[in-house]
């Protein structure tokens, strides 16, 4: 199911489609070492105004991701990459923040609309995301939004040539949630 359309307000902030007109935004608030120090390498550091230009034209720009807007910029992501095969029935997220945003309880609350989203207008049984040890802060986002301590990975990442420990956390489909079309 595609809702690359869809804007999903939230108070005092906006998850809606990435656009071409992010770029300069994009950049901006990506461009930040503590950003990125737990984030998946494909967003790299330093983030420079190719680099913004480049994912906003790719296909990881569209389907299950999302902008987060606050007055009208982009400060922040989150998106979901759903499972294979017999593990279709699972989305892994991911997301990030400008540290101008950070404290806020923002984050929270985006984790907790998109969760909603994901669980009731897609098939999603199941939602997980993995937070490094070292960023207590993104695991109580998880825990505040729903989501439950699944497992400790020994050594699990590699991240600017330091191996570390990983957090899994899920959040299972509730009855509230409702059915989606599983076809």
């Amino acid at each position: 199911m595609s809702d690359a359309d869809d804007r999903l307000p939230c108070a005092g902030f906006l998850l809606r489609p990435w656009r071409a007109d992010d770029v300069e935004s994009l950049q901006r608030h990506a461009d930040d070492a503590e950003v990125s120090r737990f984030l998946s390498d494909r967003f790299p550091y330093p983030y420079t105004t190719a680099d913004a230009a480049a994912f906003l034209a790719s296909p990881a720009a569209t389907g299950l991701v999302r902008a987060i807007e606050v007055d009208g910029v982009a400060v922040g992501g989150i998106g979901a990459q759903p499972g294979q095969d017999i593990f279709r029935m699972t989305a892994t997220i991911g997301y990030w923040l400008s540290r101008a945003y950070w404290g806020r309880g923002l984050m929270r609350r985006a984790v907790e609309r998109w969760s909603a989203h994901l669980l009731t207008r897609h098939p999603f049984e199941r939602l997980e995301a993995r937070v490094c040890v070292a960023n207590p802060a993104s695991a109580r986002v998880l825990v505040h939004a729903g989501f439950e301590l699944e497992g400790h990975q020994r050594r699990a990442m590699i991240k600017r040539g330091e191996i570390l420990d990983v957090l899994l956390y899920a959040r299972l489909r509730s009855p509230q949630d409702g059915v989606a079309d599983r076809r």
